[in-house]
């Protein structure tokens, strides 16, 4: 049922069979730090996806006009941006419309997080603690034994579906995402841009639109990258490298005609090598800056407002999308990366 409600949702989306319609809100962190308070929002024309926008939307149009766009592909390719809920939150705030793959969700951010945390610690860090302040410690080694046991076990029952389902001649999709859907949002925004009576009628600025996703999701960034209307991509601990993910390769790298930033957590980050390869691999002719933290594959979106990476990406998205020159500083200049981010490096080239 769940897999025919998600591809029902698509259809929809992509036939543009009625009008945008709220029918689940709710605001993270009390709307995020910008100057537009932000919301959280579940429509019943669009329910295959989560769209992130100001409160107000269309008084905040008419005082700022049209917004910026974001399309977001989520870690692992899931079907759910529960856990970038505060980052994107915090960057909608400063007047940007972010439509992430996956319905809408008030699933527990924390709880969400705390699993993820526990299972890759970043060493790096000296400390990790969550929005709600809560500290995670790294697991003890009675507990990583118990935690290996259970997903050695895991694995095995895996094999035995695989080995029955090979049987069978049948074999489960091994995720629930792919990257078009990023283009089937935009899409959707697209037309509900442009249909009177929608909520998002003359509400969007679709020269202006960024891809963005995180870990698997930044393989499925690079699947739709080609599109003529993606103006910039936001790259976050992904990578590439050698590997063949989500229809995406390195020959992917061949299709960008954007400028591009990867925001990567050190070596620490499991994509921090496959960084580097695209890195050195993006033609002479694509803007492209990566930054590198100290914070591991997990970033700081569990922090307050999704922490310094949030900051980042709203400063790139600024200057990018928004054309806020002074923006550029921590990208172009590294006494100035050094003085407000010290543990973080950056490297840059074709600007």
């Amino acid at each position: 049922m769940k897999k025919l409600f998600i591809t029902a949702a698509i259809v929809a989306a992509s036939a543009g069979l009625m009008n945008a319609q709220t029918v689940q809100k709710q605001v993270v962190e009390e709307g995020g730090t910008g100057p537009f308070k932000s919301e959280v929002v579940g429509d019943a024309s669009c329910p295959g996806f989560t769209v992130y926008r100001p409160q107000n939307l269309q008084e905040v149009v008419a005082k700022k006009g049209t917004l910026p766009v974001i399309v977001y592909a989520n870690g692992a390719c899931f079907n759910h941006n529960v856990e970038m809920r505060l980052l994107l939150s915090e960057v909608a705030s400063y007047g940007y419309v972010a439509a992430a793959i996956g319905p809408y969700d008030e699933a527990d951010v924390m709880a969400q997080w705390r699993g993820v945390l526990k299972a890759a610690y970043p060493e790096t860090k000296g400390e990790v603690v969550m929005a709600n302040g809560e500290k995670i410690l790294p697991l003890t080694p009675e507990e990583r034994q118990a935690r290996e046991a259970e997903q050695a076990k895991q694995r095995e029952e895996a094999a035995k579906k695989a080995r029955k389902a090979k049987k069978q001649q049948t074999e489960a999709p091994r995720f629930q995402t792919y990257p078009k859907m990023l283009l089937e949002v935009l899409d959707w925004l697209t037309e509900q841009n442009a249909t009177s009576g929608s909520e998002y009628y003359h509400c969007l600025d679709l020269d202006r639109v960024a891809a963005m996703g995180q870990s698997c999701g930044g393989a499925q960034v690079l699947g739709i990258a080609y599109d003529p209307r993606i103006k910039t991509c936001v790259m976050l601990n992904t990578g590439i490298g050698d590997m063949e993910m989500m229809g995406a390769t390195k020959e992917s790298l061949k299709n960008l005609h954007q400028p591009m930033f990867y925001m990567i957590g050190g070596p620490a980050d499991i994509a921090y090598a496959n960084a580097q390869k695209d890195y050195e691999r993006i033609a002479d002719c694509i803007p492209v800056v990566m930054l590198n933290s100290k914070d591991g594959h997990s970033g700081t979106y569990y922090e307050k407002h999704g922490g310094n990476y949030a900051k980042a990406v709203v400063k790139w998205l600024d200057w990018q999308l928004k054309g806020q020159v002074g923006q550029s500083a921590l990208f172009l200049d590294d006494e100035y990366l050094k003085m407000k981010f010290p543990e973080w490096q950056g490297v840059r080239k074709n600007f």
